[in-house]
């Protein structure tokens, strides 16, 4: 009961704090009074999250604390960005062995090869059908917004080199020369088409031959996850030091188209949200609460880590966790990484038509369908190249005859786009393991609980 109370002071008083600080746009307050409310708000959320003594608590207080550090000390939060590095690189040191683990083990240990093919099929209409349900939605919304109408576009103060994505290097991006080539790269579909073809072909071989190449394989993964839970205790600190650097060096002062922009991109993901995967995971018969608890820390790594590497092990961990089958986890989450961008896909549609509207040039709803169409080819298979969206944006309105201007500002605020498309990936390729699995009728099935992995709370 004592703990309780304490609870609950904690809570009024921060809610007291958080309403000083939202006076100061009516009232100004001065600025010593409001730096000592937002720190003493800090630190009761930090009390609250020591008594709480939860992963996903203690990473939504550093984000706070990371945000507070990049606006009072962005000379500071600046030099954060090694930290945020650090963590990121020993997450990244996880995704190939571990997608090779549990693809490999997944395939060659399921008894139905068949199965397998079934569920790729399954698995990619429901990426197409979702990814272009995202694009038709941040096309509307762009739209209404008229974000970029109005916008003065300084010239770039730099030249970028952009290859353009055309239909034979997105063929050929798919298939890995050399699968060490493609780890060090972070290459993650070459990973997976590796994986899924050594994973078929260790299922064809004698079963003597295959047992000990198996045993590795769920051996690998079992490490992996393991090292994942030592990584993860790392992740309040990275994700703090990575918002602190992006307060840092944007700084607040947006301009007011980008702010639309920005505002656009948020309330067009919400509308995705409840508008697509919602019902998706309704007529699924996901259960909501259950999912939700299980999805929340891996997306709010994603969200301040701008990173959905990041978010993978602890993803594919939490899925697996709530009752879908580990084959199914390892086959979908990573096929969904490079087929299932919804936050990305949605952002490519909203961004290209900004730069239209930005550089003055109006175009037709049947040119803007075709680059919706462009953009549904070109965005696959280029989920590890960093700032991808970026790439395939720069190649698209290039493809079109757009100046690439436009793009040079988006730059300055992609951090804060990126953190929200990044973030809802995660959470569409949560869910579409689920549907998939809930597809194949093998959702909360009975398994072994040695096979069970907990996920920290």
């Amino acid at each position: 009961m004592k703990t309780k109370s304490l609870f609950l002071t904690i809570g009024a008083f921060t809610i007291l704090a958080i309403l000083f600080v939202v006076s100061h746009y009516f009232t100004p307050l001065p600025p010593a009074l409001l730096f000592t409310i937002r720190w003493i708000a800090i630190a009761s959320f930090a009390l609250y999250a020591f008594f709480k003594r939860s992963l996903t608590t203690w990473i939504l207080v550093a984000m706070i604390a990371g945000a507070s550090i990049g606006h009072d000390w962005p000379h500071v939060a600046v030099n954060l960005r090694v930290v945020s590095a650090i963590f990121l690189r020993l997450i990244k040191t996880i995704i190939a062995p571990l997608l090779f683990g549990t693809l490999v083990s997944g395939i060659a240990g399921h008894a139905d090869l068949k199965k397998v093919g079934r569920m790729g099929v399954k698995a990619i209409v429901y990426f197409e059908l979702v990814t272009t349900l995202a694009l038709f939605i941040g096309l509307a919304a762009i739209n209404i917004s008229k974000a970029g109408v109005g916008a003065k576009i300084p010239p770039p103060t730099e030249t970028l080199q952009v290859q353009k994505l055309n239909a034979t290097d997105t063929i050929l991006h798919i298939f890995p020369e050399n699968i060490a080539k493609s780890i060090a790269e972070g290459q993650v579909l070459q990973v997976v088409v590796f994986s899924i073809l050594f994973g078929i072909g260790l299922a064809l071989v004698r079963e003597d031959k295959r047992r000990p190449m198996l045993a590795f394989t769920e051996s690998l993964s079992e490490v992996m996850f393991k090292f994942t839970n030592i990584v993860m205790l790392f992740a309040p600190i990275g994700v703090g030091a990575a918002i602190a650097y992006t307060v840092g060096s944007t700084g607040m002062g947006i301009l007011v188209n980008l702010a639309k922009l920005l505002l656009t991109l948020y309330a067009a993901l919400f509308v995705f949200i409840f508008g697509v995967l919602l019902p998706v995971a309704l007529i699924a018969r996901v259960p909501i609460r259950k999912f939700v608890a299980a999805v929340a820390e891996p997306v709010s790594i994603a969200f301040g880590t701008s990173s959905s590497e990041a978010a993978l092990p602890r993803a594919m961990e939490a899925m697996e966790s709530i009752g879908v089958p580990r084959e199914t986890v390892a086959f979908v989450m990573p096929t969904g990484y490079s087929f299932n961008l919804d936050g990305s896909t949605l952002y490519l549609s909203l961004a290209s038509i900004f730069v239209a509207q930005a550089a003055g040039v109006h175009l037709s709803f049947g040119q803007q369908l075709l680059m919706m169409l462009t953009l549904m080819l070109t965005s696959k298979g280029v989920a590890g190249v960093s700032r991808a969206a970026i790439v395939i944006l720069l190649g698209t309105v290039g493809t079109f005859g757009l100046p690439p201007e436009p793009i040079f500002v988006l730059l300055g605020i992609d951090q804060l786009m990126d953190m929200a498309r990044t973030a809802v990936n995660v959470l569409g390729n949560c869910l579409a393991t689920v549907v998939v699995a809930r597809w194949e009728g093998d959702f909360g099935k009975e398994r072994n609980p040695a096979e069970v992995l907990s996920v920290s709370s």
